[in-house]
């Protein structure tokens, strides 16, 4: 007998790979089984429940029709255990089993939700998701196709329009960070960007609390985002606004909120400043600035910023002058707790969070309009919020909303003292 030497070829379109096929198997196994301890542990927190004959009122009923989840690994074909109420008088009263982990109409996981604004921004059409995550997730991706896609686009759109309408009543920032991203898609108008607010609670948690389109960052365009906002219900102002000097947003800050105080973007500033420079003296004037605003105490901060006028103001007077016009809002910060101050001194919560985004200008100019891009970004904002470090120093929060004085980043013991007193009384 002759040997066979036939040899098999992977279809095209196909991905033959033994260990992703064992993980689908593995999570397919494991899934099932959180979701039995789910139903389990529901089970036994009504398990005093009887009919009327004295049997158990909640007990299993089997298992629903097998389903695809689309997972970061895949299609996983699964089963959803469920529960039948035996002792409910009408619909209204039913007691339903609701699995945490995999919800009645799950077709993708949630990390897979948050991962497509992100290719949408890095350019991928809706028509090439299958295509290029194939080998991801399998053959077809049926939850990836560009109809399911266009539904999800338009629920994000739906999330962002809500989100935009959402009541702030009883909200209250302690920091308010401001900063406009320049967005241009296509066919759009050049100076258009968003603007972007992001603050911080008195608990010490970051929450994006206002987005939209602007035109340029003028004043007009801040007043409307800061006039919204405070119509909706945000009436408190905050203790600390930061951001760069170039916008519009200090005017409209003074008007809509004029006693929040003002501290400039140690960054933006610096870049300004070296801007005005010859590249050879850079290196050495951008150490002088750090010093200035590195130092312990706004009294040193002063000095170093004297040194620096006295160093640089005969030659470059141009750079000098950017630096010492803002003096009071740089060194603001010296009135707050020294815990925040890595926080407040530059826009950095915004720039961290944008700085994807940024990158991905050129590409998202050609791929997408931008009201699209608008309401991607926001997807991608808000899913990277859930990860959000808390700011440091929290305990010291309150004492802020309070109205307890701080000196180079210390408490003025002497000053708290009076008004606790006071507050005592």
């Amino acid at each position: 007998m002759s040997e066979d030497k036939v040899i098999s070829f992977t279809p095209p379109g196909q991905i033959d790979d033994p260990l992703t096929e064992v993980l689908r198997a593995g999570a397919r196994q494991l899934l099932e089984q959180a979701v039995e301890a789910e139903l389990e542990a529901f089970l036994a927190a009504y398990a005093d429940l009887k009919t009327e004959d004295g049997r158990q009122r909640l007990v299993r009923h089997g298992h629903g029709p097998e389903r695809n989840v689309l997972t970061g690994i895949g299609s996983v074909p699964v089963r959803r255990a469920k529960a039948r109420d035996r002792g409910a008088a009408s619909d209204d009263d039913r007691i339903r089993f609701t699995s945490n982990i995999l919800p009645r109409f799950a077709r993708r996981t949630r990390s897979l939700d948050a991962v497509l604004p992100v290719l949408y921004l890095r350019g991928l059409s809706s028509g090439d998701f299958q295509e290029a995550l194939t080998a991801l997730m399998g053959e077809r991706a049926p939850a990836l196709s560009p109809q399911v896609l266009g539904r999800l686009k338009a629920d994000w759109k739906g999330d962002y329009e809500r989100w935009q309408q959402r009541d702030l009543t009883g909200r209250s920032y302690v920091y308010l960070w401001a900063d406009g991203v320049h967005l241009q898609g296509r066919m759009e108008d050049e100076h258009q960007c968003i603007l972007v607010l992001i603050g911080a609670t008195a608990e010490g948690h970051k929450e994006l609390v206002g987005f939209q389109a602007g035109f340029r960052e003028s004043a007009q365009s801040w007043r409307e985002l800061l006039v919204d906002l405070k119509g909706r219900g945000l009436t408190i102002a905050p203790k600390l606004a930061v951001g760069d000097g170039a916008m519009g947003f200090w005017k409209a800050l003074d008007e809509v909120f004029p006693g929040a105080r003002q501290q400039r973007c140690w960054v933006h500033k610096t870049a300004n400043v070296l801007n005005k420079m010859p590249k050879s003296r850079q290196k050495q004037a951008k150490a002088d600035v750090q010093a200035i605003w590195m130092a312990d105490s706004r009294a040193d901060a002063e000095k170093a910023l004297a040194t620096f006028e006295a160093k640089y103001g005969a030659k470059y007077p141009g750079a000098v002058g950017c630096l010492t016009k803002d003096r009071e809002a740089l060194l603001a910060f010296y009135d707050f707790p020294a815990q925040q101050w890595q926080h407040i001194r530059t826009t950095n919560p915004i720039e961290s969070v944008f700085a994807t985004v940024r990158h991905r200008t050129v590409r998202t100019k050609g791929c997408m309009s931008h009201a699209t891009a608008m309401t991607m970004v926001f997807k991608l904002v808000t899913t990277a919020s859930r990860t959000w470090r808390r700011l440091s120093g929290k305990n010291q929060l309150p004492k802020v909303v309070y109205g307890v004085k701080f000196r180079d980043g210390i408490e003025a013991t002497d000053e708290a003292a009076t008004i606790n007193a006071s507050a005592a009384a």
